[in-house]
């Protein structure tokens, strides 16, 4: 998909019972949401950015207990680590780059989550927000 990003990676589920094929728009949007990480990954300093999960099937975002409402379902959202940065410091960084997120979260202080507009033509919202045990909250 694109230089360091490929469509194996952000397919990739530990649910292999179930089929994590994208369909065209799926895939379209995995195309878009590569194209993003290549410019997330730039602003971290070439860091690597180790996929957690980026598009899910309904049978494997149903079995990891996420709402169908999930841009992990259309391909437009990705979860991820950086060895070396807290998701809080990847947070900040992306939004100081001012990169055109449609959403950052920075999940359980254990991985952050971006994604791009649900259809090519969509405005970012750069909705920063923060889910732990206490819940969802606007990054502050």
């Amino acid at each position: 998909m694109t230089p360091h990003f490929t469509l194996a990676e952000l397919t990739a589920t530990s649910h292999r019972q179930f089929d994590n094929t994208p369909n065209e728009a799926e895939t379209a949007n995995l195309q878009r949401l590569a194209e993003f990480l290549e410019q997330v990954k730039e602003t971290l300093d070439g860091k690597p950015i180790m996929v957690n999960s980026a598009f899910r099937s309904k049978q494997v975002n149903d079995s990891v207990g996420s709402r169908d409402s999930s841009q992990h379902r259309i391909g437009a959202a990705c979860d991820f680590r950086v060895p070396g940065m807290t998701p809080d410091a990847v947070v900040r960084a992306v939004i100081a780059a001012g990169l055109p997120f449609d959403q950052i979260i920075r999940e359980f202080d254990a991985w952050t989550h971006i994604s791009v507009t649900n259809t090519p033509d969509g405005t970012p919202r750069r909705q920063a927000l923060i889910i732990d045990k206490a819940g969802t909250r606007p990054f502050a």
